[in-house]
């Protein structure tokens, strides 16, 4: 009978060790989630502060710039940094159509790994109008920071 308990005694206590690290696994996973979600937010503030500064470069930098960066919007698919730039300069010329840009973040979600999308809207004031719309961007850890490897806006 001592035998018994002592076998039971050993699997229980090898049960607990294996559920507390189970536990301080997904603690884990959650506070690199909110790493990853406020290192977004980061550079989308970045961007914001860039864009209503009317400096379209500084914008940019939260972009992959990689020709394989992709953008979908209005006038269809934009391959690569330098092309979308090159519309953004063509399409927000100066600081009357640029004007001041507000982002609202409705969603952040892992995909995998250190891939994220973001679901939100885009607010712009401007004098030549105001324009508002919708985006879902992909984020991903390159090289140590959060770059925005595709853009759907319209």
């Amino acid at each position: 009978m001592k035998y018994i308990v002592a076998i039971a005694l050993a699997l229980l206590s090898f049960s607990c060790i294996s559920i507390k690290a189970d536990v301080t696994t997904e603690t884990t996973n959650s506070d690199s989630v909110v790493l990853a979600e406020a290192g977004i937010r980061l550079v989308m503030a970045k961007q914001e502060a860039a864009w209503n500064n009317h400096n379209l470069e500084g914008f940019m930098q939260g972009y992959w710039k990689s020709d394989s960066l992709k953008f979908y919007g209005s006038k269809g698919l934009t391959l690569g940094w330098d092309q979308t730039l090159a519309n953004y300069k063509k399409g927000y010329p100066t600081k009357a159509e640029s004007g001041t840009l507000r982002f609202v973040i409705n969603d952040i979600s892992k995909i995998e790994g250190d891939n994220y999308w973001v679901m939100g809207e885009y607010h712009l004031k401007r004098e030549v109008g105001d324009a508002n719309g919708v985006f879902i961007i992909i984020f991903k850890k390159i090289n140590g920071e959060w770059k925005i490897v595709a853009d759907m806006s319209c």
